[in-house]
């Protein structure tokens, strides 16, 4: 796209200028492009450090929620626990490591593994929801990139609402990633580097991590938990000649080892507090960059280019082969994310160019499903790391990732009248347009409350699960067939059921609660300027009862200076009068 930005600019604003102007023209475009670069590798090393923060505030965490097997054997908890472990740590790939080296050491099993691998799949869908919520400002922007951050969402959900009952009562995926791993043998490899051959001169001169800590946690390896995770030595040698020009090093247990270099490798600080700082700063960082990224798109993507990329970007190809573009498009997300080896990045890199109008959600929601096939590799990969006699396991449940994605790819992809996600997105999207507080609430709904309601009822046994969830269920599903019908059969429906309008209008309408909002945000900015402007009175009326206190002490305390005043008073007076008099 870059490339064909210059192409553009060239051809379209070049032509038509002088030589003066065409060499400016061309340093503005190129100054752009470089900027651009630099923003986007900015928010690409904000996102791994971002990554980094959460797993120094909840790695642990997760690698202990990891080793509660009786918990896990449970297909809803362990489904909640994979969506609750990859918002933690911030990164499919992470997690869905952890649950392959689990399988691999034997702690878990392929089966309880299956509903892990599918929650990881709905908690890394947040990263790129998040960033559309830094487009706010903007109500059409916002309304695009929420809608095609949220196709994601929804092709998670759906198709772990499918998938996982299937899996339970068939064991449709454990089968046919078995019959897969049977029939060959892969000999084992190691996860390559490469976007990160970029990012890691950065993110590691800022934080390094012992990736080992968690994963030893969750194998309940006893000296794993009192480690910290912030990595102090970085290389071991077991010879015993000092490397030339090394600053710190340290003999131990017979081996020398070479201190780390970033910036908290000698902090006295806790893996929280660490954590926290991180957070903190790669947050500002991520949305300074994203804000000007978005600005310095709005600008280089406007008019003639503009035109012409959105036709190139969004246009199939020519009958009879306009359904092949699809299909190019998951290839083209799946190769990317297997660039950059982290679904949250590319997503999170369409979601402005969605939001400005450039990529279509209809073009964005390809995309979105080869980058869940594209980040499958990294755990492919980590498996085949394994020992000989773990590998067929390990290799197993990684299988089982790519082929959960590749279900869903079946289920809401080739049949136009089943990409159900898009057209629930575009809805999502029109709501949170209108009410943009809803988008705070549908992330907390979808991601946190929804999960631990059903991880309660989960552990609560299968009766309370199956007497609270299937009336629910079954209500929904009422709710939206005469929602459908309202729309395209109305006259299939009693009189009454036509609308919703025999309900509250809180029951059927976000009016009521937006007004609420409305008068709630009023009174906080009301109360916050009350505030203020009641402690500038006080500061006020406190610097005058101190002056005239101070005044007042210094009259009284002077006698001639009380007579001296009042008689330059008189005199004042006199003196007005005679002017007065004069004019």
């Amino acid at each position: 796209m870059l490339i064909l930005y210059i192409l553009l600019c060239l051809f379209l604003f070049v032509s038509a200028l002088d030589t003066k102007g065409k060499v400016l023209r061309v340093l503005i475009s190129v100054g752009k492009l470089i900027l651009l670069l630099g923003f986007l590798y900015m928010f690409v090393c904000s996102l791994d450090i971002l990554s980094s923060a959460f797993q120094l505030v909840g790695g642990k965490t997760a690698g202990d929620i990891f080793q509660d097997n009786e918990i896990l054997s449970n297909p809803l908890a362990g489904l909640v626990i994979g969506v609750l472990v990859t918002l933690l740590v911030q990164s499919s790939s992470t997690s869905s490591s952890i649950v392959v080296s689990m399988v691999s050491s034997g702690l878990l099993t392929v089966q309880v593994a299956v509903p892990i691998i599918m929650g990881t799949n709905i908690g890394t869908s947040v990263t790129n929801t998040l960033v559309a919520m830094t487009q706010a400002g903007e109500r059409n922007t916002f309304r695009r990139a929420f809608a095609g951050a949220t196709v994601h969402d929804f092709f998670n959900w759906l198709s772990v609402l499918v998938l996982l009952p299937l899996e339970v009562a068939s064991g449709y995926l454990f089968v046919v990633t078995k019959l897969i791993t049977d029939s060959f043998e892969i000999q084992s490899g190691e996860a390559p580097d490469l976007l990160n051959v970029i990012t890691d001169p950065l993110t590691e001169s800022i934080i390094e991590l012992d990736a080992s800590v968690i994963s030893g946690i969750a194998t309940d390896d006893p000296e794993a938990k009192n480690k910290s995770l912030i990595k102090r030595w970085c290389q071991t040698f077991t010879n015993t000649v000092r490397p030339k020009h090394v600053k710190y090093i340290q003999i131990y247990s017979k081996e020398l080892r070479i201190k780390c270099t970033h910036l908290f490798v000698d902090v006295n600080l806790s893996d929280m507090a660490v954590g926290l700082i991180l957070l903190a700063l790669s947050l500002l960082v991520l949305c300074s960059c994203l804000i000007l990224i978005v600005k310095l798109l709005n600008s280089m993507l406007k008019g003639q280019v503009a035109v012409v990329i959105k036709k190139v970007l969004n246009t199939n190809f020519p009958f009879p082969f306009g359904w092949v573009t699809g299909y190019i498009a998951i290839l083209v997300g799946a190769g990317m994310t297997f660039i950059v080896q982290s679904s949250s990045v590319f997503t999170s890199a369409i979601t402005p160019l969605v939001g400005i109008g450039v990529i279509s959600i209809e073009r964005a929601y390809p995309l979105c499903l080869g980058s869940n096939i594209g980040t499958t590799t990294t755990a492919i990969l980590a498996a085949m790391a394994s020992p000989g006699e773990t590998l067929a396991d390990a290799l197993q449940i990684a299988l089982v990732h790519f082929l959960f994605n590749i279900s869903g790819i079946i289920l809401w992809y080739p049949i136009p009248f089943t990409r159900v996600p898009i057209r629930l997105a575009k809805g999502l999207g029109n709501i949170t347009g209108k009410y943009r507080w809803f988008a705070v609430v549908y992330i907390i709904c979808c991601f946190f409350v929804l999960p631990l309601l059903i991880f309660a009822l989960s552990l609560a046994g299968w009766k309370v699960l199956v007497g609270v969830g299937v009336p629910l269920l079954i209500m929904l599903i009422i709710i939206i067939v005469i929602n459908i019908l309202q729309k395209r059969k109305p006259g299939w429906l009693p009189a009454v059921l036509r609308s919703w309008d025999f309900l509250p209008l809180w029951a059927h309408s976000l009016a009521p609660c937006d007004k609420a909002v409305g008068v709630l945000i009023a009174k906080c900015c009301c109360c916050c300027k009350c505030c203020q402007a009641a402690s500038d009175d006080q500061e006020d009326r406190a610097e005058q009862l101190e002056n005239n206190k101070t005044t007042h002490t210094a009259v009284y305390d002077n006698h001639a200076m009380s007579v001296e005043n009042e008689a330059e008073d008189g005199m004042k007076i006199e003196l007005n009068i005679l002017k007065m008099t004069t004019l």
